[in-house]
């Protein structure tokens, strides 16, 4: 399967003030944007061609990706404005891009490195329209499948079987392009109550759990802290080269300060995340705190974003 589509029109209400300068999938991970590690996780499966959906912030990915591409990859940007589409309306939005080939959907705002190969094997070797990458554990078994079948019964109960799910979603899925037969063009609307619909009527929507590998959704500033203190040394360094960390200045626990950070002389950092260009002044005490890049934080706080 040669093309993506990559869901980056979130607006990250939950994370901000942090998605205030920046959409959600560019908000910085050890340094590069989260959906560089969703191009990553594309490329490595084969994929050639990315298309992508922007709404928040659109000048952002320009500024990103100025050649509109990636690792040699082209990128199609589709904006979408004055109203995000959600999912489904945003992957008719571009059915013009995709064409009449296969494709993956990815969401945006996750970070995972689970194997697509079971995924794209399973939806082959099924006939499915629509195959879900799913997981036995996490924080939202909304998912109910039939494990001698493979195929979706229902999700969250919407459809009256009396299961609440047992798997997690994890946001990444492939379609064939009959998908669009299944969505009205222009619509506001999840892809949720098309898999549903489409459960109702005897399409082929399967799923395949993916244990494997780390998951991670970051839509929250606890997800993302968390995600970089376990993932430490497995993504990038945690300090960059470029940081500036004054003598006298000290760090505690798992900090992440990305390039052209400033943290001045005695300053105390404990399990924080500067981005690149923030700054630290002198006798700031930070813990658990988040600071964005040309943001100067300071004084003693706890569980703060700057």
């Amino acid at each position: 399967m040669n093309q993506a589509f990559v869901l980056g029109a979130g607006i990250g209400e939950r994370l901000r003030p942090l998605t205030e300068q920046l959409p959600k999938p560019l908000v910085p991970v050890f340094h590069r944007p989260l959906i560089t590690f969703a191009f990553d996780h594309l490329l490595a499966a084969g994929v050639s061609r990315l298309v992508v959906n922007t709404h928040h912030i659109p000048q952002a990915y320009t500024e990103a990706f100025p050649g509109q591409s990636y690792r040699g990859v082209p990128i199609q940007f589709r904006n979408e404005s004055p109203v995000r589409l959600e999912t489904a309306g945003g992957i008719s939005n571009v059915r013009d891009l995709l064409g009449s080939e296969p494709f993956f959907v990815y969401n945006g705002d996750i970070l995972t490195d689970l194997p697509l190969e079971p995924l794209l094997r399973s939806h082959r070797e099924n006939g499915n329209l629509v195959t879900l990458a799913l997981r036995s554990h996490g924080p939202a078994l909304h998912i109910a499948m039939d494990p001698a079948t493979g195929r979706l019964t229902d999700i969250r109960n919407k459809l009256g079987t009396g299961d609440d799910g047992k798997y997690l979603f994890t946001g990444i899925y492939v379609c064939d392009p009959a998908i669009h037969d299944w969505i009205t063009p222009g619509k506001v609307e999840s892809v949720i109550p098309i898999f549903l619909t489409m459960m109702l009527q005897g399409a082929k929507i399967g799923g395949v759990v993916i244990d494997d590998g780390y998951w991670w959704d970051l839509g929250s500033r606890t997800s993302y802290l968390s995600a970089h203190a376990e993932l430490n040394g497995k993504l990038g360094v945690a300090i960059d080269p470029a940081a500036q960390i004054e003598p006298g200045a000290v760090l505690r626990g798992m900090n992440v300060v990305g390039a052209g950070a400033v943290i001045e002389a005695g300053a105390q950092l404990e399990d924080s995340i500067v981005w690149p260009g923030g700054r630290v002044t002198a006798g700031a005490v930070l813990k658990r705190c988040i600071v964005r890049g040309g943001i100067t934080a300071g004084g003693t706080r706890e569980d703060a974003d700057f």
